[in-house]
């Protein structure tokens, strides 16, 4: 594992921001920290390196498989240790005993890792924190932004990266079974939360509604706030006054189930596939990801694993973890995570009483801690002997693993302001034909809103959260009109959120 400094392609940002990464900004003037995507170096893995990656992760999946079928013959750990609402228990263990299995798309593992040859010993061996099993994004690029990246300068000779096409047969998979449970075909909603002023919940979900159109399916996308209870029935409803038989949700599980509809949500999936006496569909609506991964995304389950499998050939990959107050004494060097957290909010680094680094916000922690081993991120130091850290991002799509993506950051913990960094594999065949990088005229025209005149539908209603005009001239008519549906078009509608 190497990184390698390298020159920038011409108008690298715009370039990017043209293939759909639009939360890669050049920094204003006077600011000297790098864009998101700074396109001046990459990290070099070789084949050996990327296997040992891929073999760890499966044992880890394994693992986490293993413990979620323990913690649904010992439900009061999900109620108890997790601070998993009862009310959600029936749903968790219900869509984690289907056989098979559905409703799972992808996640990710946060991996610290630094090669084969690294200098310190315990950075040759892949450790990992936690899984990002819900809600994971720089899905863009990690599976598209990075690749076209390796087509267009040649540096490397492959990736490990299948994750758009395993996401296409992913959801032929899932929805297949989907459809048969439910009895008729499906449209899929694809939801996500207003508010995100970068794009980047929009990207990544129109990135999943994309490969969920070539699987073949219809979709439609929405806003979390536009989703509505039906006073009626009980069941779930668009903006639209349709009902939503299956909804990807880019929102977290443990939010929903804080929030006003949340019992109710998990009192609709258990009517998921009844017809009344006409045969007409009159049940629940599927949501993806499945209640259980409330489980995996939950920075618990890692303490649970340890303490399963720390005496399993298995546990090689894992950092001892423990739930706050149960670590040995000889615990001095860790890490204090609050079992639900994001993008490195609350995190405190701790070595012999002395704090490393601590990232407390006040926002996470109410449902508690765990103190996992202090593995600090490998090192690596640039030109001007400035110090960047990178986690390794390992990608699982439909239970196998998918890709790879770096995020790098000036300190140890990573954060929402970390960058992406795009990786290769040095040996072997090569496994891509090189294609020119586009010239400015070229990437302008792209970002033209002409070009998109022809977009599908449901794309067309996630990309305007994009716009200036929706989110602030239209967005007072729109909330006005969406008043009118449901008070008036359709009384028996109550909004979710």
């Amino acid at each position: 594992m190497r990184r390698v400094p390298v020159d920038k392609r011409p108008d690298a940002t715009r370039l990017v921001q043209s293939q759909g990464l639009v939360y890669s900004k050049n920094p204003v003037p006077g600011d000297l920290s790098d864009p998101y995507w700074p396109d001046d170096r990459y990290y070099s893995f070789t084949t050996e390196e990327v296997a040992l990656l891929e073999k760890a992760g499966q044992d880890v999946f394994d693992m986490c498989c293993e413990a979620a079928d323990y913690l649904v013959e010992h439900p009061d750990l999900i109620t108890g240790k997790l601070a998993i609402p009862t009310f959600a228990l029936s749903q968790i263990i219900k869509s984690w005993n289907r056989e098979p299995a559905w409703a799972s798309i992808y996640g990710r593992f946060d991996v610290c890792f630094g090669g084969l040859d690294h200098v310190d010993p315990r950075l040759r061996v892949p450790k990992f924190y936690e899984f990002n099993a819900d809600t994971p994004t720089s899905l863009v690029e990690a599976a598209s932004i990075q690749w076209l990246w390796l087509e267009q300068t040649g540096h490397g000779n492959d990736q490990l990266n299948s994750i758009t096409e395993r996401l296409i047969e992913a959801w032929k998979r899932n929805l297949t079974l989907v459809e048969k449970e439910l009895g008729h075909p499906v449209k899929v909603h694809f939801a996500l939360a207003k508010g995100d002023p970068t794009g980047e919940d929009a990207m990544n979900t129109t990135l999943l509604m994309d490969t969920c159109q070539q699987a073949g399916w219809s979709t439609k996308a929405l806003f979390m706030e536009e989703i509505s209870l039906s006073r009626r029935d009980g069941r779930f409803y668009d903006h639209e006054g349709e009902h939503m038989d299956v909804v990807f949700k880019l929102y977290p599980w443990e939010y929903m189930a804080e929030q006003k509809f949340g019992e109710a949500c998990f009192k609709d999936m258990e009517r998921i596939g009844q017809r009344n006496g006409a045969g007409e569909y009159i049940g629940g609506t599927v949501w993806i990801e499945p209640p259980y991964k409330m489980l995996w995304s939950n920075k618990a389950l890692f303490a649970l694993i340890w303490q399963l499998f720390q005496d399993d050939p298995r546990s090689r990959w894992l950092l001892p973890t423990y739930f706050e107050g149960e670590a040995p004494a000889s615990l001095t060097k860790f890490a204090r995570k609050p079992i639900f957290a994001r993008e490195g909010a609350d995190v405190v680094l701790q070595s012999d009483g002395e704090v490393i680094q601590d990232a407390t916000t006040g926002d996470y922690g109410k449902e508690g801690y765990v103190v996992q081993e202090l593995a600090l991120l490998p090192e690596f130091k640039d030109e001007r002997d400035v110090s960047h850290y990178p986690v390794v991002g390992l990608w699982f799509v439909d239970g196998d693993v998918a890709g790879m993506g770096i995020r790098e950051d000036k300190t140890p913990i990573t954060t929402n302001g970390s960058m992406f960094i795009p990786h290769s594999i040095s040996d072997g065949s090569v496994n891509y034909e090189r294609q020119p990088v586009p010239d400015p005229d070229e990437i302008e025209a792209s970002l033209t809103v002409e070009r998109y005149t022809d977009v599908a539908e449901g794309t067309r209603d996630v990309l305007r959260v994009l716009t200036d005009d929706f989110l602030e001239g239209r967005k007072k008519a729109y909330i006005r009109e969406l008043k009118i549906f449901l008070n008036e078009i359709n009384p028996d509608i109550e909004n979710l959120y």
